[in-house]
């Protein structure tokens, strides 16, 4: 029986909300998803500044606290209301919500130590209460999808990866789905057989940065005037510092083993910081900069497969904002010579609404009684339900 749901996120790049209104219908291997409608919903200004520097350490009191929490709710729940204008109506809603926080196990919060207690479970915090947006859309909402995981002993990321597999599988290429939001993630496909079932495990981690130390950087060097570098022009005209690209793949997150996440608590103000320090000493112009940190996140990517994968893929299915990035999708391409690099529109998905096609999913899956994770990529002890649902009274 099909169902009408909605999906919400608003990734580390605090770009806006985006929504997917998807047909949606069978479980597992036979799930079918159609897109109806997909659009990004900008946040106001002033709240994507307070959400940012929430997400770089500034303290909040609770008063402040609650407003902020609120006022997301508000804004994804105008989303989900504006993306049904004209379509069918939805019965569920899946909200991601806006990360501002995101320790994994056994980090202290402070730092990414790999010396960390290995025992101290994760904590990630999404805001965007879920009570609230039922309320104001008269919809049945799901959300706070990692917490079920993390409890479990996961890293409560990646959690698109499961349905990369129900979606993205295909019977004779191994593929990488890279997601370049802020920060980067991939799931593995082996390729599958006959019955549906990998020839190799599933694997999956973030990659790193993929947009964020980017984006900082822009708007750094544009002393304000940008936000983003629109198809890597800017970064194109500079030449990469192969020297500090090989510095900084030295950082020990890098050389972690999955399973394992990252965000914004790593690769924000400060890591970029440290970066704009390195560069100065080998009198970069901003170009080069920029097409340096543009290394970073393609060698980054290059490298963990390398290192933590069976075998380099056949293809690499690139989506999220940072698959618009030409100048990135060709050094992309040039680390990983022999994959053919594509986007997951060329394998029937539509990159800039996958992340919210996902969440979409995974609260349909919650709502059939379907465990959402991939313990093998998290690193869950087991397979859990993801999500709180919360029902229109």
């Amino acid at each position: 029986m099909k169902q009408y749901v909605i999906g919400l996120i608003s990734g580390t790049s605090v770009d806006g909300i985006d929504a997917a209104l998807v047909e949606l219908s069978g479980s597992t291997q036979d799930l079918r998803v159609a897109l109806l409608a997909g659009a990004t919903y900008p946040y106001p200004e002033a709240l994507r500044s307070q959400i940012l520097s929430v997400c770089e350490g500034a303290a909040l009191t609770m008063t402040e606290f609650a407003q902020l929490d609120e006022a997301i709710a508000q804004v994804f729940a105008q989303a989900a209301i504006a993306i049904q204008a004209g379509q069918p109506t939805a019965t569920l809603i899946g909200s991601h919500g806006q990360t501002v926080f995101h320790r994994p196990p056994g980090s202290t919060g402070e730092s990414q130590s790999l010396s960390a207690l290995p025992s101290q479970l994760g904590y990630s915090l999404q805001l965007g209460r879920g009570a609230l947006m039922a309320h104001l859309t008269g919809i049945t909402t799901i959300n706070n999808f990692r917490a079920a995981d993390i409890a479990a002993g996961g890293q409560g990321a990646p959690l698109v990866s499961p349905v990369d597999v129900c979606l993205l599988s295909h019977p004779i290429y191994h593929r990488c789905v890279q997601n370049i939001g802020g920060i980067g993630n991939v799931t593995f496909l082996p390729a599958i057989d006959s019955e549906f079932r990998q020839t190799k495990p599933i694997l999956g981690w973030d990659t790193g940065p993929g947009n964020a130390l980017l984006d900082l950087a822009v708007h750094r060097l544009s002393q304000g005037k940008l936000t983003f570098d629109r198809n890597g022009d800017w970064a194109a005209q500079g030449t990469p510092c192969q020297m500090l690209v090989q510095q900084w793949l030295q950082q020990d997150y890098f050389q972690q083993p999955p399973p394992k996440s990252t965000g914004r608590e790593l690769f924000g103000e400060a890591y970029l910081e440290t970066c704009l320090a390195d560069a100065a000493s080998h009198t970069l112009a901003p170009a080069d900069i920029l097409a340096t940190l543009t290394e970073l996140t393609a060698a980054s990517i290059a490298q963990s497969y390398d290192a933590f994968l069976p075998q380099r893929p056949d293809q690499v299915l690139l989506c999220g904002g940072g698959s618009h990035n030409l100048y990135l999708k060709q050094r992309i391409q040039a680390n990983l010579d022999q994959a053919v690099v594509l986007t997951t529109d060329e394998a029937g998905l539509n990159s800039d609404f996958k992340e919210a096609i996902a969440f979409a999913v995974l609260a349909y899956w919650r709502n059939c009684g379907i465990p959402g994770n991939l313990p093998e990529v998290t690193g869950a002890q087991k397979s859990v339900l993801l999500g709180d649902i919360h029902l229109v009274s």
